[in-house]
């Protein structure tokens, strides 16, 4: 624990430095880059290692059966990837993304604290209305703070700057520093010492997050600012929605019916505008709109099967795999371990590839994601199965099934954020990154139907259960992978890479002087 803390805060002292120098990059890449990264790693710490315990805070201290727990989970990280929507058009209308990311921020710390606020447990003691609290105040500030930096990584490169899937990449690789890290440290201290000291943990990582941002503001060279000056007033009430829709959710989490019927119809009304919006462009414009929706409209499968992590597959780890004693939550860092290894690998492979014109396209790669993501579902069942259904399933099938969910992510969700800002016409830049927060969260809620599915008619998993369901789903990913794969062709047409351009709101200038004035507006992608 000791040298992950110490981790964590050499990596606060790098960004601190990074910040201080007058040189406008780092390493090949916008210095704004680095502090970004930084600012996501701190508040991925916190997030991920909440999740990491959460499902057993449900089952073992609220007392919730494993597959309402589940429908829970998936109601909760859902949630957390539809408020990009609505912080994402408040950023690109009126706050800008930096104020957005930053009053995010708060509410995010806010969230954590409160998590930390145990109570006697059971679902009958009054203070569980302080988690849902918590759960609320988690939920907005993600929506503040989620889609709009990763706007800003965009805002640092042309729209032809062949850095640009790298640099997500790299700001992919930091988001999962501080999962690892969170994690490992959460985990061990909530399932150990007790949940408060997780939680509380949790929280502090979050304030440290905070004051990397809030340090690095002059890096990133006016990236996120507002499109236009904001009366004082204007932007309080701004903030004061975000307060109101706390409330609207500490409501809206602890039913999730209604939240599935939400999620169908404010679906059906975000893609309709879309598309509504689509029709408006000239050929080119419309058909890159396109290419987004059929790319966000994998989103459900993909996340659906990939979030079973965090629920169904953490309690299938404490109950059926003979872990040696480790806490089950410490398993989740498995995957963001694994990005921090080979991250950098796929970053330098798509740009070899992109040198010798052999780079799949985005499409393409969502096909390949989708195929990687049912072999691990397969790979488990199957290894499972074949070890005895009666006897403790080995580890090493866990880190197998993490592996190639790890290298299916990375062919998606780091292509994924690069291809919407990239594609998306400026103006509706952070309202396309919150559609792909959004699919993303109906494949969050998903996972918790899937979830919900294992454990059974009486709400508590068995092995054989979860297996039936996992084989099932892996081969439904898998032949959609393949059709994805084959019709990719089509959808790269559509994309229209090879007369995309930069316009007149220029990116920023990444060889210009640190004193150098920087355009008010910046081009959002």
């Amino acid at each position: 624990m000791a040298i992950a803390m110490a981790v964590l805060f050499a990596f606060l002292a790098v960004g601190l430095m990074i910040a201080a120098s007058r040189k406008p990059e780092f390493a090949g890449h916008p210095k704004g880059l680095y502090m970004l990264f930084f600012a996501e790693m701190w508040e991925r710490f916190s997030y991920y290692g909440m999740r990491a315990i959460l499902i057993f805070y449900l089952t073992q201290h609220w007392l919730f059966s494993d597959g309402k727990s589940n429908l829970i989970y998936g109601a909760y990280t859902s949630l957390v990837y539809i408020t990009p929507v609505l912080g994402g058009y408040l950023a690109d209308r009126y706050l800008g993304q930096r104020k957005a990311v930053l009053f995010g921020g708060l509410l995010l710390a806010a969230g954590h604290s409160l998590m930390a606020v145990e109570g006697t447990g059971g679902q009958s003691d009054p203070t569980i209305n302080v988690f849902w609290a918590a759960l609320a105040f988690i939920i907005v500030g993600s929506g503040f703070l989620k889609a709009n930096i990763s706007v800003m990584v965009g805002q640092l490169y042309n729209l032809t700057d062949t850095r640009r899937d790298a640099a997500y990449t790299i700001f992919y690789m930091g988001i999962n520093v501080g999962a690892a890290m969170g994690t490992i440290l959460v985990a061990y201290l909530g399932q150990t010492l007790g949940w408060g000291y997780g939680f509380g943990l949790a929280g502090i990582g979050m304030l440290a997050g905070l004051i990397v941002f809030a340090l690095g503001k002059g890096s990133l060279r006016g990236a996120g600012e507002a499109p236009a000056p904001l009366a004082r007033g204007k932007e309080l009430a701004l903030y004061g929605i975000g307060i109101a829709s706390v409330a609207v959710i500490w409501a809206l989490v602890q039913y999730q019916d209604v939240i599935q019927g939400l999620l169908v119809v404010s679906g059906v009304a975000l893609l309709a505008y879309v598309l509504f919006e689509s029709f408006k462009l000239e050929k080119e414009p419309r058909e890159r709109m396109f290419a987004i929706l059929f790319l966000i409209s994998l989103n459900p499968v993909f996340w659906g099967l990939f979030e079973q992590a965090g629920g169904s597959m953490n309690l299938f780890t404490d109950e059926f795999v003979d872990r040696g004693g480790v806490p089950a939550g410490i398993f989740q860092s498995i995957n963001p371990i694994y990005i921090i290894l080979f991250a950098p690998i796929f970053a330098a492979l798509w740009q070899w590839l992109g040198k010798r014109g052999l780079e799949p396209s985005a499409p393409a790669k969502f096909g390949i994601a989708l195929l990687q993501m049912g072999a691990a579902n397969l790979v488990l069942v199957f290894g499972a199965q074949a070890w005895g259904i009666e006897a403790m399933t080995p580890v090493f099938l866990v880190f197998a099934y993490y592996l190639l969910a790890t290298t299916a992510e990375l062919c998606l969700s780091p292509v994924g954020l690069s291809a919407m800002n990239r594609l998306a016409p400026k103006f509706l830049a952070s309202l396309i990154m919150g559609a792909w927060f959004y699919m993303t969260a109906v494949g969050n809620f998903v996972a918790g139907k899937i979830g919900e599915a294992t454990g059974g008619h009486d709400g508590q998993m068995t092995k054989t259960g979860l297996l039936d369901i996992y084989e099932l789903f892996g081969w439904i990913a898998i032949g959609i992978g393949v059709a994805v794969v084959l019709f990719s062709p089509v959808v790269k047409k559509w994309m229209h890479l090879d007369t995309l351009r930069d316009d007149g709101d220029r990116a920023v200038d990444t060889l210009a002087e640190p004193d150098a004035a920087v355009p008010p507006r910046l081009a959002t992608f």
